[in-house]
């Protein structure tokens, strides 16, 4: 166990507890940080998916109103092509398209994809933020776990310092904390960094 006595040395106990504290701190930080980008990421996503179904309600209220009006424009055209030709001059642009495309099959697939563009967008957006606000989350968890082997670290550095230099438990409280640092600094490294496009 004498080969051991330099775990117990002061200025090793130091050094563990300075180093010991600055990671703390710095998880401390940047899981802080982690937290307020999750946050932000959920209120965007929150935001696009609220945007993505006023959109969603808007666009089938169009979808309807084409509808009313290819009706209109079908029942008048033969008999009142006056009346005909105001409906017509109504039609969304999309049906206007999915006529030129094919007079028989009106409503197909991508007048609905044309009709649903906004709001389709606005939902992938939105899952694209809670993806990113789920990304941060992991991250801050991490770090809240490096922030507590960290912490644990420290105060078995500084219960170390505190026993007399003779005692074992010196020993074995440095030990302890060396390997806190060891765990700390994998699980650290082992953060996944957060790609922020969306």
């Amino acid at each position: 166990m004498k080969y051991l006595r330099f775990l117990g040395n002061e200025f090793l106990l130091g050094a563990l507890i300075a180093i010991l504290s600055a990671l703390t701190a710095i998880s401390g930080y940047q899981s802080s940080l982690a937290g307020g980008e999750q946050n932000n990421a959920e209120i965007k996503g929150m935001q696009s998916l609220n945007d993505g179904n006023a959109e969603y309600l808007t666009e089938n209220q169009n979808i309807s109103q084409d509808y009313n009006y290819y009706d209109n424009w079908y029942l008048n055209e033969t008999d009142h092509p006056d009346v005909a030709e105001y409906y017509k001059a109504n039609f969304s642009q999309q049906l206007q398209d999915a006529i030129a495309r094919n007079p028989e099959k009106v409503w197909d697939d991508q007048y609905y994809t044309e009709m649903a563009a906004t709001s389709t967008d606005l939902f992938n957006k939105s899952e694209a933020y809670f993806k990113l606000g789920s990304d941060w989350n992991e991250r801050g968890d991490l770090l809240g776990l490096v922030v507590m082997i960290m912490a644990l670290g420290v105060a078995f550095a500084a219960w170390a310092s505190l026993l007399k230099e003779e005692s074992s438990l010196r020993i074995v409280f440095s030990i302890f904390a060396i390997a806190m640092l060891i765990y700390g600094l994998v699980t650290y490294l082992g953060v996944p960094a957060v790609a922020v496009a969306v």
